[in-house]
């Protein structure tokens, strides 16, 4: 089977030696060398085709930075929308955890390409990382992406109708629905609990597996290898569920820890997703 030539760009990402971004940085500089030449935005290489990158770029990549945030209710992930302000505002000196033990020095060229790795909700809290290394990126976003996330979802449960008669909260059919909020795991039915591991579809999608397990009576723990839009939120309501909280608490190797709400610390040398 003969091998189709792909973008250079394209190829570095695969190797994992930066974004496509960075790549095509790093082409119009001259940092990049396909068998022995320079390279040429847009050139298409083939897997045998040797692809050496200079030293100043990776000197330059190893100036970038990665930012843990705990992300409060109210902000959004990325750009600004709807007169919220994005998360990215509180990177700054005032809110820098002391906690953080990664002996960086802030700086403002750090905020430079700084954009967030993945989604969390307006209205929910927890993890989020912020970087400028396209190759955390790619192992966070990516399509062939493999890093889970962990979340606690508290939740109520909106029972069943049953049939009543002369009841105040009665529909026209003579049902009432009850919403319960204490101790939902003992009215939560196993079998929804096993849709929400495997069985959903989303958007016309299939989930992938998913463990979902109680982690009290009100809240569950969710570890996901995907990250649809809202897709907690929308999982929980395919089987009746409300979701009253919802916060991040690990991405892969890297726990939210001790981390307060509303600050960020950086990702340490030692840490890895």
């Amino acid at each position: 089977m003969t091998l189709e030539p792909v973008r250079l760009n394209k190829r570095m990402a695969e190797l994992g030696l930066c974004s496509r971004r960075e790549a095509d940085e790093w082409i119009e500089r001259g940092w990049v060398r396909v068998n022995g030449a320079p390279a040429v935005m847009g050139v298409k290489v083939l897997p045998s085709d040797k692809v050496e990158v200079d030293k100043r770029a990776t000197g330059a990549q190893a100036q970038q930075v990665t930012v843990l945030l705990h992300k409060p209710v109210g902000y959004v992930s990325g750009q600004a929308e709807d007169g919220y302000e994005p998360a990215i505002v509180l990177v700054n000196p005032r809110n820098q955890w002391q906690g953080d033990t990664s002996r960086i020095r802030f700086q403002g060229s750090h905020l430079r390409s700084l954009a967030p790795s993945g989604r969390l909700d307006i209205d929910s809290t927890g993890l989020l990382v912020l970087t400028q290394d396209g190759r955390v990126a790619r192992q966070l976003i990516g399509e062939d992406s493999q890093i889970d996330k962990e979340y606690l979802v508290r939740v109520s449960y909106q029972v069943a109708p049953q049939r009543v008669t002369e009841m105040p909260f009665a529909d026209a059919t003579g049902a009432r629905s009850e919403s319960i909020s204490q101790d939902v795991r003992s009215v939560f039915p196993p079998a929804l609990l096993a849709r929400l591991r495997h069985g959903l579809s989303l958007d016309g999608q299939a989930l992938k597996p998913a463990q979902v397990d109680w982690q009290n009576p009100e809240q569950l723990r969710f570890v996901l290898r995907e990250g649809k839009k809202r897709q907690i939120r929308r999982m929980c309501e395919a089987v009746g569920l409300h979701v009253t909280g919802l916060k991040r608490v690990r991405i892969g190797g890297v726990a939210l820890g001790q981390l307060p709400v509303g600050q960020w610390r950086y990702l340490a040398a030692h840490e890895r997703f």
